[in-house]
């Protein structure tokens, strides 16, 4: 009882911070330099901290995870079930994204005039370039880049080398249990910050891009939002419902703290640790199951930002004057639902999967840099929503397990 209190107030002050942060935005955006040099580092602090306890604590937490299945099989059919499951939604995100902004004519009309507009889009990488990048040639190179991916992957390899090798490595697991623990230690006194972590990250943005920016974009940000609710609706909420049996009160009052976080840092590797300790703590999922899940959801599950891909799609479409058949939105859909995984880990994944979307039905690239200047704002309601995603599956294949 003591614990969903402090949770509880966890939260109001996470939300009291991010209404400070918006308040102190606006009142700044005549001195966005205030913001920018004084109060973002608060948030840039903050997101340090959590990126310090990252790397370590998917190692650690996905080798436990793995060892105390104690089975290579029962591994393989966990896996199978969360990449489909995340396969399935990302697919659901990009068809409600592509008929909202069909419906609700996400251009309003407006056409671009012949004013040139360049944006440089990074390279896509290619699905051999992919497959092969994912198996990390130096482990220890994957671990001091970050390289997500790379470290999932020789995470899982090494913890299911312990769990082949049986007694004999016993010991190692009960060593990374042992940072593992230390890391959510660490957690728990950096989400005391929180608060201030969110008011220096949200003053900032809004500082700088201010209503005035906002405005041109607004109908795009609009059903990119709404998008994204329907897509808790109508694909987490029947899901947790039907599939898992969940009480759906409970599950949106203990996600709410991941959600914030991951809407003001827009990072879902970021939110990681907050997410595993909301899992196994306060919604029942077992933790060799959030520990492999989690991890694996954070780098590869993207239902909000493949509803980013359809709705400015769509936008591009229309204000270059370009109608989309209805094969060519067929093909928005499975490019985009590829590219959730292809990108995986790769920098501005969002707009890389954006130019391969684009490319992939002759759409022009250099669309890109109309929605570019609202980003920041569009990445963080896709970030939450991919993080609610990841939850909610970690419940769905626990209660397939019947270990809920």
């Amino acid at each position: 009882m003591t614990k969903d209190k402090k949770s509880f107030s966890l939260t109001i002050k996470i939300l009291i911070g991010l209404v400070l942060g918006v308040v102190a935005g606006l009142l700044l955006q005549k001195s966005p330099d205030i913001a920018t040099n004084y109060i973002k580092p608060l948030g840039t602090i903050f997101l340090n901290l959590i990126k310090l306890v990252i790397v370590p604590l998917v190692f650690s937490s996905l080798v436990v995870g793995v060892g105390e299945m104690e089975d290579v099989t029962r591994l393989g059919k966990i896996g199978i079930k969360t990449i489909a499951f995340f396969l399935v939604t990302t697919c659901f995100a990009i068809i409600i994204g592509l008929v909202l902004a069909n419906v609700l004519n996400v251009s309003g009309g407006y056409i671009l005039s012949s004013e040139e507009i360049v944006y440089e889009a990074k390279e896509a990488p290619s699905v051999i370039d992919t497959l092969v990048g994912i198996i990390p040639a130096n482990p220890l190179k994957a671990l001091v880049n970050g390289d997500m991916l790379q470290i999932i992957v020789f995470a899982i390899i090494f913890s299911i080398g312990l769990l082949v090798g049986g007694e004999k490595c016993k010991i190692v697991f009960t060593i990374f249990d042992g940072i593992a623990e230390a890391m959510y230690k660490i957690i728990g006194g950096i989400m005391k910050l929180a608060p201030i972590g969110v008011f220096g990250l949200m003053t900032p943005v809004i500082a700088v891009n201010g209503p005035d920016v906002l405005l041109p974009l607004l109908r795009v940000i609009f059903i990119v939002y709404l998008a994204c609710i329907l897509h808790v609706i109508i694909v987490y909420a029947p899901a947790l419902k039907f599939l898992a049996k969940y009480d759906l009160k409970k599950f949106f009052k203990a996600a709410f703290t991941p959600w914030m976080v991951a809407f003001t840092t827009s990072s879902s590797s970021g939110t990681l640790p907050i997410s595993l300790e909301t899992a196994t703590d306060e919604l029942g999922v077992p933790k060799p199951i959030a520990s492999f899940v989690l991890p694996l959801g954070a780098t590869v599950n993207m239902d909000g930002t493949a509803i980013y891909q359809g709705v400015c799609a769509i936008f591009i479409a229309e204000v270059f004057g370009i109608d989309l058949s209805i094969s060519q939105q067929l093909t928005i859909i499975l490019t985009a639902t590829l590219a959730s995984i292809g990108t995986a880990g790769v920098p501005g994944a969002g707009m890389i999967m954006l130019a391969m979307v684009l490319q992939g039905v002759g759409l022009p690239v250099e669309g890109i840099a109309l929605v570019a200047g609202v980003e920041r704002i569009l990445d963080m309601m896709r970030t939450s929503i991919n993080v609610l995603g990841d939850i909610t599956c970690s419940i769905v294949v626990s209660h397939s397990e019947d270990e809920l």
